[in-house]
């Protein structure tokens, strides 16, 4: 399957991102989208994306809208609740998007999910902690 890629710009991140990524991000009319390209090393024993991948692309792309949201101050997950809906494969797009629900001074209340094409296959409530100077 080719997948178009573009606008979609590559990070080569550290930590536990980099040894899953890239990903990719895209900005979109209301904020960002982003993305990772599915491969045969994000596969469970049953042949489809792991459910550790989609919601470490969920974590990612939630703390990042945290940080935009925040001033570009550093956001840590302090919860996260995923469902899974359906199943994605080795060659998809997965692409993640999120909105800020609720914010306060520490702390921001979001919603987010993955989609493969038209198809939801994860969605996600989470809350992620503003890490301000001392």
């Amino acid at each position: 399957m080719d997948i178009d890629l573009s606008g979609w710009r590559e990070h080569k991140l550290g930590g536990l991102m980099g040894a899953v990524g890239p990903l990719l991000s895209k900005k979109v009319e209301g904020g960002w989208q982003y993305g990772l390209v599915a491969s045969e090393n994000h596969l469970n024993a049953a042949g489809l994306v792991h459910g550790g991948t989609i919601t470490t692309l969920l974590d990612q792309a939630l703390s990042a809208l945290a940080w935009h949201h925040a001033g570009k101050t550093p956001c840590v997950t302090v919860q996260l609740n995923s469902s899974f809906l359906d199943a994605a494969r080795s060659g998809e797009l997965l692409i993640a998007t999120g909105r800020v629900v609720r914010a306060t001074r520490s702390m921001v209340f979001m919603v987010g999910e993955v989609m493969v094409e038209e198809c939801t296959i994860a969605t996600c409530q989470g809350i992620f902690k503003i890490v301000r100077e001392p």
